[in-house]
């Protein structure tokens, strides 16, 4: 079977390789993908930023996915060939104090897929099978395959924010994270604006604009006075930072009132800031990483309910066979989140 494999520690370097068909372990079941996602994750490997030099390379990539059973090992019980599924990607050792405690999502231990073990841009996964998650009748499998990235919005929204009815929210980035956290924040009754930087302003900005989201292009537009008249002067109750660039972070402190929350779920890097105005402010700081079981869960729920819509941001126009072309656009803000058809790479 072929799959997508980032190849070489430079930019680009994205090629289709022979892998085999994975041998399964007891424990574990062997899905074929049927739709896989790209995501910012992805895009950094693809321009091979620092944090994945730890990859083994070749590595086939892409953990943003769904797919059916199509066997199963001898100890595998909760799962059954023919049932649709998607992957907890972050495989948790089980046995580290945050595991034990119920933090799996940040296992001293953790096996990323698509990072640290082939992914999902091919025929093939081989997946344990406590990494697999049910995917219900009533959520369309192209959907499915954005139920990670939801279950990240809703870790961030759910789990980790202070949002509530009638709050006054400011997503910064309208890439995927961003605009399915701006849903899932609105669903918690909050008043979201979306803000984006001039890249964005042709493609991810007009989707959050017909997503029903006031929207602010902060290179040609004013955020300042978009705060004053939304909040009346007091600034925002919740700023959530998606963006993955250290401006993210000194911007959310500009914008978010004193004794507000900023929540930190895109990863920046670093940035320089005096941080005693924010003691004096009592602003929190808080992370928000990867999901668990019940952000799944509840992402599942919500695609359900159409409480989060995935059809405002998934962009189909894009093959495997020519990668290059949708992460180029991706990295340019021409999309938000595609989504591959893998099949193609059967034939």
């Amino acid at each position: 079977m072929q799959g997508l494999a980032k190849t070489a520690r430079s930019a680009g370097a994205m090629e289709l390789v022979d892998r085999d068909r994975p041998t399964l372990a007891a424990d574990e079941a062997l899905v074929e993908v049927q739709y896989a996602g790209l995501c910012g994750s992805d895009a950094g490997i693809y321009e091979f930023e620092s944090a994945f030099e730890r990859m083994d390379l070749p590595t086939v990539i892409g953990h943003e996915y769904t797919g059916r059973v199509v066997e199963v090992g001898d100890a595998v019980s909760k799962f059954a060939v023919g049932d649709r599924v998607v992957e907890r990607i972050i495989r948790s050792c089980g046995d580290c104090y945050q595991c034990e405690t119920g933090e799996p999502n940040i296992c001293e231990h953790a096996t990323i897929t698509g990072v640290d073990i082939d992914g999902a841009y091919q025929q093939y996964v081989a997946v344990p099978e406590d990494a697999l998650h049910p995917v219900p009748d009533d959520v369309e499998p192209v959907h499915a395959a954005m139920v990670e990235p939801t279950s990240i919005a809703a870790r961030a929204v759910v789990a980790n924010s202070r949002v509530g009815s009638g709050d006054r929210v400011l997503v910064e980035g309208p890439g995927p994270i961003g605009q399915l956290t701006a849903q899932i924040a609105r669903a918690n009754g909050g008043e979201v604006v979306v803000s984006g930087v001039g890249r964005d302003a042709e493609y991810r900005l007009p989707l959050a604009a017909d997503a029903g989201f006031e929207t602010v292009d902060v290179e040609s537009g004013d955020l300042d006075a978009t705060r004053e008249a939304v909040t009346d002067s007091v600034g925002f109750d919740v700023v959530f930072d998606t963006t993955g660039h250290p401006s993210g972070l000194t911007s959310a402190v500009d914008q978010v009132r004193k004794g507000g929350q900023i929540v930190l779920v895109g990863q920046t890097g670093e940035t320089t800031m005096p941080y005693s105005p924010l003691v004096r402010s009592e602003v929190q700081l808080q992370c928000s990483y990867g999901s668990t079981y019940e952000d799944f869960e509840r992402s599942l729920r919500m695609m359900s309910a159409n409480t989060v819509d995935p059809d405002a941001l998934l962009d189909e126009r894009f093959s495997l066979r020519d990668a290059d072309e949708a992460f180029e656009a991706f990295l340019a803000g021409e999309t938000c989140k595609p989504v591959f058809d893998v099949s193609e790479l059967h034939e």
